[in-house]
């Protein structure tokens, strides 16, 4: 047996995962947008959390109403955490009180159910380290947070080489890019401008 893991990132232009002061989507929010997510979340899968995003998203299911949250309610989750215990106070979650690398490493081993992460900044900084991100799924909202924004997925993280997979346009301004991450090893001698050759 064997599965994929999947990241999915929502940014600004400038890389950043939320903003203090900016609304959901950064207000960019649009049909498309909402149905590329109802599509996303009816897949069979198994959702993957750090702590503090858990929490977040267990707060926003009850919250608001989007289309889509029924199918996180539904489908089945883990929660990474040293203090969270159970009952977690959402349905159908599992928390492991276990190093992330570690149990990702053997789940994607032993188990054929594919799995997504939302969200889980420093969950997901360490997992594409140790080469365990076979897919990352960006929505990048027409905003840049600049210094409202927060939770950089990629700032500080890893060195990675992107292979483009998918691209579209939702609403005519938000842009899905699909990759396939490998870790960053070397530039090629040939890379980037060539030198001027002079007599």
């Amino acid at each position: 047996m064997s599965t994929t893991f999947t990241v999915d990132f929502f940014c600004s232009i400038d890389g950043y995962g939320m903003a203090e002061g900016w609304p959901g989507y950064w207000g960019k929010g649009g049909p498309e947008v909402v149905e590329d997510r109802v599509r996303t979340f009816a897949q069979d899968q198994v959702l993957v959390f750090g702590a503090t995003t858990f929490r977040q998203f267990r707060k926003f299911v009850t919250l608001f109403d989007e289309p889509y949250y029924d199918s996180l309610n539904t489908l089945p989750k883990l929660v990474f955490s040293q203090t969270l215990e159970e009952p977690l106070g959402w349905q159908n979650s599992t928390v492991l009180h276990e190093d992330a690398v570690t149990a990702i490493e053997r789940l994607k081993r032993t188990t054929d159910v594919p799995m997504r992460s939302h969200g889980s900044v420093s969950l997901n900084r360490a997992l594409l380290a140790a080469g365990l991100v076979d897919r990352i799924e960006v929505l990048m909202f027409p905003a840049v947070s600049g210094r409202a924004g927060r939770a950089g997925l990629f700032h500080g993280g890893a060195e990675l080489d992107l292979e483009l997979v998918e691209s579209t346009v939702l609403d005519g301004q938000t842009q899905k890019l699909v990759y396939i991450p490998h870790l960053h090893e070397s530039s090629a001698a040939a890379a980037g401008p060539r030198p001027r050759i002079t007599d």
